[in-house]
């Protein structure tokens, strides 16, 4: 559980006493308690009115001052208002992009390694029926071209002197190759990471978009398919189910594409976050899918500068490998 960069209790500040007036007719918390806002360094709460649990999340800086265009609270909130309206995020309760503050339903999180109530094959096909629902929503918002967004975080990231030199050198040629294909837009999370999607022990919540706005399908596909579907069968099971038939040659192709993309994705969001606090002199260490295996076991990997470093640097060597196979070259023929 990490602390808050806010040091005062929450309804300290301005903007939180607003919103509780407004959301419960009080100023009150019976309690709070803060709880890790993952990388965005927004201070988030578990608080407690009228001794029902909701969740509290303050942006830290103001819009136009200390936020970038991706972290813009006007954007990200209209995208958390539908996506609840959509039954896909939990009930939203307050939210004021001026003043940096949303009130949301409370979900208390269980282990989908532990506690999912159904068999992988069930659990792809409800992350499949989540982003199908997603996708069909109407009026998220354009920002920038998703693949154009990625080039500017990764040249960040590796100028950010983490990393060997070249560490990030593949981006050119995949980014090259997905530029070719013809954008298919739809209502896009773009970071369905597994801290991301919150099992309450019946079904999975979609949680922290604020880097939602309007992008490829393929985003949201391939940050699934990278982490949950475990073999071939369960991709074909992913495609299936969102597109409600058999998926194509040219779809899966295009899917295996952005599978590396999505890889090249985390890879730069946790290596420009380390800049400063850690460096590797080589790209070695443990394999993506046992990284992946601690993870859902609930070991706090990535609550550490050296574990976010291990998890970057499995993210950039199996695009490495992936693009130096047989694969890639095939992908690029059936994609087009």
């Amino acid at each position: 559980m990490s602390v808050s960069p806010d040091p005062l209790c929450p309804d300290q500040h301005p903007g939180v006493r607003k919103a509780l007036r407004a959301a419960f007719g009080t100023e009150v918390l019976d309690g709070w308690t803060p709880v890790s806002g993952g990388l965005s360094g927004a201070g988030v709460y578990k608080v407690r009115v009228g001794g029902i649990a909701y969740l509290l999340r303050v942006e830290t800086g103001r819009v136009g001052a200390g936020r970038d265009g991706l972290r813009d609270p006007h954007r990200g909130y209209a995208c958390l208002k539908l996506a609840a309206q959509a039954c896909l995020a939990p009930r939203v309760r307050y939210a004021d992009p001026d003043d940096g503050v949303v009130i949301s339903d409370f979900i208390e999180a269980r282990s989908l390694a532990l506690d999912y109530a159904g068999t992988r094959a069930d659990l792809v096909v409800e992350l499949a029926q989540a982003v199908r629902a997603l996708h069909a929503i109407e009026g998220f918002p354009p920002l920038v071209d998703y693949l154009d967004g990625l080039d500017a975080l990764v040249g960040e990231a590796a100028r950010a002197g983490v990393v060997p030199v070249g560490a990030f050198d593949d981006w050119a040629r995949l980014r090259a190759v997905c530029k070719r294909l013809t954008p298919q837009l739809v209502s896009s999370h773009n970071d369905l990471n597994p801290g991301n999607l919150v099992y309450d022990g019946r079904r999975i919540w979609l949680v922290d978009w604020e880097a939602a706005f309007r992008a490829d399908r393929y985003v949201d596909l391939a940050a699934i398919a990278n982490t949950y579907p475990a073999d071939p069968e369960g991709e074909a099971l992913l495609l299936r189910t969102y597109f409600g038939r058999e998926a194509s040659a040219a779809e899966r192709a295009r899917l295996w594409l952005f599978r590396q993309v999505s890889h090249v994705f985390h890879a730069a969001v946790f290596v420009a976050g380390l800049k400063g606090k850690v460096r590797a002199e080589r790209l070695d260490g443990p394999d993506l899918d046992s990284l992946h295996q601690r993870l859902a076991l609930g070991e706090p990997l990535l609550a550490t500068p050296e574990g976010r470093l291990a998890y970057g640097l499995a993210r950039l060597r199996t695009v490495g490998a992936n693009l130096a196979s047989s694969a890639f070259a095939e992908a690029i023929t059936l994609a087009r």
